[in-house]
């Protein structure tokens, strides 16, 4: 037990953590060979690491767990720390567009609310053109919405921020079928153990429940997809 009365946590007993051998036996027949990422530090999987939890961020966690489906899979990360949506079509979208993905994750803009004034109107063109960029590479596309634990104080106005990008990665993602993973809502905020020392981005145990939440939503669309 830790010093509050809850009990600490690990990898093996999380309940929201997913073991490799599980998670490849849900993605098992998944018909991706190559699996590209693209974006900020949440796309990179930064993150302090963990007591109990392997030191290893979402994206490369999801790499591992496809390769045991795949053992042939190409992965590409250009994942850039602080990279803006903008930033992100400039240095990242030629590359990864000549990697020619069929499984692509994207970023969900957390860079482009750190203006002081943010134009949500600008945000959004530069996440359209993002999204009809790589939608050309006929690739499944995945993303994150932020968690409410991602807090940034100066900003007294940061809650509406975030629910306001979220609700437009939300709207993005279903014009073009892109898997999303809402992190919001889900009880892993509450975590006291969640951020790294930063106060920004999840620790691992977080990039832990990142993965297997992407692991359990890529799973969904297979099932989907075989039903139809």
């Amino acid at each position: 037990m830790n010093f509050i009365g809850r009990p600490v946590l690990n990898e093996e007993s999380d309940p929201f953590c997913m073991e490799s051998a599980e998670a490849a036996t849900l993605l098992g027949g998944a018909p991706w060979r190559r699996f590209g990422v693209i974006g900020d530090s949440l796309s990179a999987g930064t993150g302090d690491a963990s007591p109990g939890y392997l030191d290893q961020g979402w994206s490369d966690r999801l790499a591992d767990i496809l390769r045991r489906v795949r053992h042939d899979l190409a992965y590409l990360n250009t994942a850039e720390v602080g990279a803006t949506t903008d930033q992100t079509l400039e240095a990242q979208l030629n590359p990864m567009i000549d990697f020619s993905p069929d499984l692509l994750h994207v970023p969900c803009g957390p860079n482009d609310i750190l203006r002081r004034v943010p134009d949500f109107a600008e945000i959004e063109m530069a996440l359209r053109r993002m999204y009809e960029r790589v939608a050309g590479t006929g690739a499944l596309l995945t993303t994150f919405t932020l968690g409410r634990a991602f807090v940034v104080p100066a900003f007294p106005d940061w809650h509406e921020r975030v629910t306001t990008l979220n609700d437009m990665v939300r709207r993005l993602a279903a014009e073009y079928d892109a898997v999303v993973v809402d992190m919001w809502d889900h009880p892993v905020n509450d975590r006291d153990t969640l951020l790294s020392g930063d106060r920004i981005h999840f620790s691992t145990s977080g990039q832990a429940v990142m993965a297997a939440e992407m692991v359990r939503a890529l799973a969904a669309r297979l099932r989907r997809t075989t039903r139809t």
